[in-house]
């Protein structure tokens, strides 16, 4: 079988979780004996530097020009199409959403879906963001659509009356980072978070709860590792909430240096109000850091009995669900021994083999 990836992530993308996620994906169906090429003629994705040059159809660059991302997606757009039908693929996998179809019309098309954000949380992007439209667009086009969490799934059927029958439930894998010794200055115990920080994901929510714990803010640190330096609105918050600067620290760096702070985590603590799948549970899993989570959308689905939840909008939940975790050994100890029974459900392999499956079924 000849499976091709067309273009559009690599291009959006110098690094995240849905890039890392065809990559993985293209690595174990090239182990596997499968055909597979990312048509990506122009793009600046750094882990397609992973893959062996016959899976790369393109080059890649350090940085597109200020303001011409949309001409570069065109571009990629129309040399990775031509690409695609001098190479015929038996299937194409479309990695985002867009207004054209890539690959030839007569070649089954899959999409995969990862979440409704847009949908359910408007308010979090520009009024010019276009996104929803164009993925109704690419779900109506494709052949069929993969759901990455039963959540999503059930969302989609419902936000856009997609057919049962058009859609499946794929897990992700997940990453077990290697882990670079700290020098980061972290004497005091602390309570990691993981990631964007904006709207939904409860950042704010996360603060305002540990805020109102006179225990939890003697005893632990907040480290906030990615997404960028805290604004000048976040810097603001966090004073008016009565922590002093080094309490509430932002962190950056690489894989390595988030396996680090993992390892040395109290905790993690994902107050998230709603994810389609969430990488970052599995990831501290993998760590051995053990789990307080939002029990919304997806999180119960992939984090399990691996896990402690609470109800992201109630401040007194969260604060009891991390108190109950962070000051008992046993505790921990119970969620780090689930968590590493829990990873067994999720692996790259597991995800690369039963989206083949689907592949091939739409092959027949």
């Amino acid at each position: 079988m000849r499976v091709a990836f067309d273009h559009q992530i690599f291009c959006l993308q110098n690094y995240g979780g849905i890039s890392r996620y065809f990559v993985r994906m293209a690595e174990s169906m090239l182990a596997a004996g499968t055909d597979v090429v990312c048509f990506a003629p122009l793009h600046r994705n750094h882990y397609l530097k992973d893959l062996a040059q016959p899976a790369v159809y393109g080059r890649w660059a350090e940085k597109y020009w200020s303001r011409t991302t949309r001409i570069a997606l065109a571009y990629n757009y129309l040399l990775g199409r031509q690409g695609m039908h001098q190479w015929r693929p038996d299937v194409v996998h479309e990695t985002y959403y867009s207004r054209f179809g890539s690959g030839p019309k007569t070649c089954p098309r899959v999409l995969t879906v990862y979440d409704m954000i847009h949908e359910l949380f408007p308010e979090n992007f520009a009024a010019r963001d276009n996104t929803s439209e164009l993925k109704r667009l690419a779900v109506e086009r494709a052949d069929h659509v993969i759901c990455i969490s039963e959540s999503t799934r059930l969302d989609l059927m419902r936000l856009f009356s997609v057919p049962e029958s058009k859609l499946s439930v794929v897990h992700l894998g997940f990453e077990h980072f290697s882990a670079r010794p700290s020098e980061l200055g972290l004497s005091r115990p602390y309570l990691l978070y993981v990631g964007s920080r904006h709207g939904y994901k409860n950042f704010s929510g996360l603060l305002e709860a540990v805020a109102t714990s006179d225990r939890l803010k003697r005893d632990f640190d907040i480290v906030a590792f990615g997404g960028g330096a805290f604004s000048e609105v976040e810097q603001q918050n966090i004073s008016r909430l009565g922590f002093d600067s080094y309490q509430v620290r932002h962190i950056g760096g690489d894989d390595a240096v988030l396996g680090g702070l993992y390892n040395g985590a109290r905790a993690f603590i994902y107050p998230s109000l709603y994810e389609g799948f969430g990488l970052p549970p599995l990831e501290a899993m993998s760590h051995s850091c053990p789990v307080i989570s939002s029990g919304t959308s997806s999180m119960p689905e992939v984090i399990g009995d691996a896990g402690i939840f609470f109800d992201p909008h109630d401040s007194d939940d969260m604060v009891g669900a991390i108190e109950r975790v962070v000051y008992s050994e046993s505790e921990i100890a119970g969620l780090v021994s689930r968590g590493r029974e829990r990873l067994n459900h999720f692996s790259w392999q597991r995800c690369t083999q039963e989206t083949l499956s689907i592949y091939q079924s739409l092959q027949r």
